[in-house]
């Protein structure tokens, strides 16, 4: 699937909100929290010494305290994990691909344990583009269809469907995907 630039320029300019200024509609921050709206567009990656753990029931897929997260504006930060600290014995490519405007083209992963199998629930990017160029082969997890925990935290996971995002208490939003959303 090739990448065509004048489709990513369209998509990059598309979003009204930067993280520049606060919209009237987003949560107000109390100490100790971020509001995702103050998160900038393109994103940032910041990496989280917490203790990041990812499950499918009870085996572990990943554990690590060196991850990155990435900060869009309107979305919970997505967790990316080094392939050093995930179980790549658990992945199987799946055909699934899509397109970040801001990371370039996604590979999806199934998890197998015992007999479960989850579809399309990790993704990375093989060839990121810019400045996610730092999570490039990292491997990220959609906590609505694997255990997710941050710090000993259960996360919880993004509306939407699509989106990846991984919600913790020291959040607010209005979160990206949620009912009535879609005008942002």
């Amino acid at each position: 699937m090739p990448i065509d630039q004048s489709s990513l320029d369209r998509a990059r300019a598309a979003w009204r909100w930067r993280g520049q200024a606060r919209p009237d509609f987003a949560a107000e921050p109390v100490a100790g929290q971020e509001s995702v709206w103050d998160y900038p567009r393109p994103p940032a990656y910041v990496p989280d010494s917490r203790l990041v753990e990812v499950f499918i029931d009870d085996t572990c897929l990943a554990r690590t305290r060196r991850a990155v997260r990435a900060l869009e504006t309107g979305s919970p930060p997505t967790f990316y994990l080094s392939p050093e600290d995930v179980d790549a014995s658990l992945l199987t490519l799946s055909p699934r691909q899509s397109v970040c405007e801001w990371k370039g083209q996604a590979r999806y992963f199934h998890v197998l344990a015992g007999d479960r199998r989850v579809d399309n629930a990790v993704w990375c990017y093989p060839d990121a583009l810019d400045e996610a160029a730092c999570i490039a082969g990292w491997f990220a997890c959609y906590p609505s269809l694997l255990h997710c925990v941050v710090d000993g935290e259960s996360v919880h996971a993004q509306a939407g469907g699509y989106y990846g995002g991984w919600i913790t208490n020291e959040l607010v939003g209005p979160f990206k995907g949620e009912p009535g959303t879609g005008h942002w």
